[in-house]
């Protein structure tokens, strides 16, 4: 009895230890990540903010839009009121293509108020940079609104009506969203529903990077240390090489070269003070935007004192000039 008891003791402690050493490995996985940020991203952290990305669990949770990458699933929330077909946000997470979720919004928020206001909101993984380099990030981004289009009638969504909001990496590429409608070079056709149009009809940039080239001298200029221009850097990470070596890769990144009138309707927005992506590259997207499709329908907003996201990005007021902004060419 006493040896089946010693036993019985010896098992279970072996079994408090392997969970006990399991515990520390994923606990210690959190700060390893911290550190590898830290040491690839040196002044540039992710998008700031506290708000709640959505008080709300997901109406359906991990939506595979493409079968090349774990990565390329997506969250649908949808309004718990009203008939539908109801328009669509499309979501996209920043972290300077190397971090962030489709679960914490990666420097969004406003899940709640969309829903409020009468949109399904889908927020969208895609492959990072440690897995692909680019354009991998935008192809991601068209199937996710293409196979949202697939299949507006299951989730009750009005195909005519998508918009797309993204903050610093994700503000890139939902720039890009909106400017590269028909560019087949960008357009990943073969990651599915290449029968759907992967255009938007609105677009929301907080704070995304446009001109990678040129961000180095901006920053400098603005008196910020960051740099972007070595091989460490989130944006030579994103093309695998020392962005400067290979301008005219660079060059598909950057909404501003695919500008034309038929661009969609843009909201842009950033802080004086970000010392990530230098307020100057979405001024100038706004002023080359206006000249193209019209100042009536690019909206730029500067927050003064505000950095890369925050607080001043999350008031009620601010989301408000979101929403109004959507509701106009969404609804």
């Amino acid at each position: 009895m006493k040896n089946l008891v010693s036993k019985l003791f010896i098992f279970v402690l072996l079994i408090l230890i392997a969970v006990s050493a399991v515990g520390c490995s994923a606990a210690a996985a959190t700060p390893a990540a911290s550190a590898e940020q830290a040491a690839v991203m040196p002044q540039r952290g992710g998008p700031g903010g506290s708000s709640t990305f959505a008080s709300v669990a997901p109406t359906h949770k991990d939506l595979a839009y493409a079968d090349l990458s774990a990565a390329q699933k997506l969250d649908l929330y949808l309004p718990t009121t009203g008939t539908g077909p109801f328009p669509v946000v499309v979501m996209v997470h920043g972290g300077g293509f190397m971090f962030g979720d489709k679960a914490d919004g990666g420097g969004l928020t406003g899940v709640d108020t969309l829903l409020a206001a009468g949109y399904a909101v889908a927020s969208i993984n895609y492959r990072l940079s440690g897995e692909a380099q680019y354009p991998a990030q935008i192809f991601d981004a068209k199937a996710a609104v293409r196979f949202l289009r697939a299949n507006a009638a299951q989730y009750n969504l009005n195909p005519e009506k998508f918009g797309a909001w993204g903050a610093s990496a994700g503000g890139n590429l939902v720039s890009l969203l909106g400017t590269t409608c028909g560019a087949a070079e960008l357009e990943g056709a073969e990651l599915g529903n290449a029968d759907q149009s992967s255009c938007v009809q609105a677009v929301v940039d907080w704070f995304g990077p446009i001109d990678f080239l040129k961000m180095q001298a901006q920053l400098t200029e603005a008196g910020c240390s960051a740099s972007t221009d070595e091989a460490s850097s989130p944006e030579s990470k994103l093309m695998g090489a020392d962005i400067q070596t290979i301008p005219d890769q660079v060059a598909l990144t950057n909404p501003m070269n695919y500008i034309s009138a038929e661009d969609a309707p843009f909201f842009i927005e950033n802080g004086t003070a970000d010392c990530n992506i230098p307020p100057v590259q979405n001024k100038n997207l706004a002023e080359a935007l206006s000249a193209a499709i019209g100042a009536e329908k690019v909206t730029y907003v500067s927050l003064e004192g505000a950095g890369h996201g925050g607080s001043q990005f999350e008031t009620a007021e601010n989301l408000k000039l979101v929403v109004d902004f959507l509701d106009k060419y969404l609804k």
